[in-house]
């Protein structure tokens, strides 16, 4: 069993960054796929960002550029840098994990075993 718990969200104006941080519990953190998912008020979730276990990252189009995510596998720990932030982007952020995920597959939310009980986030305007 594996536990994830999200921090680091909160209250941000347009144009300003966050960085959100997802403590994962387990001795085998690094070879999992972390990703980073999404939900606004009457939204489905949505795809953010994975890293997977050999640290290869993919991003969504709408936060390529903008969204950077990392791992460090000593803290069992990934994160997800949000820069240039606007208002699309308020949503409860999740993190979520899977021991294997095909490449094919990483947007897909039943894919992943595990979450988080997410964050909030919210972009003022």
């Amino acid at each position: 069993q594996v536990q994830l718990v999200e921090s680091g969200g909160g209250l941000v104006q347009a144009g300003g960054s966050l960085r959100l941080s997802c403590a994962a519990s387990g001795r085998t953190f690094s070879m999992y796929d972390m990703g980073w998912f999404r939900q606004a008020p009457g939204k489905e979730r949505e795809f953010v960002a994975v890293i997977n276990w050999s640290d290869r990252t993919y991003y969504a189009d709408s936060v390529k550029g903008r969204f950077t995510i990392s791992r460090d596998n000593a803290k069992n720990t990934v994160y997800l840098l949000m820069n240039a932030l606007n208002a699309e982007d308020t949503a409860v952020y999740y993190c979520a994990s899977d021991p294997y995920i095909a490449s094919s597959k990483y947007a897909v939310t039943s894919e992943y075993r595990y979450w988080g009980q997410g964050t909030q986030v919210t972009v003022s305007s």
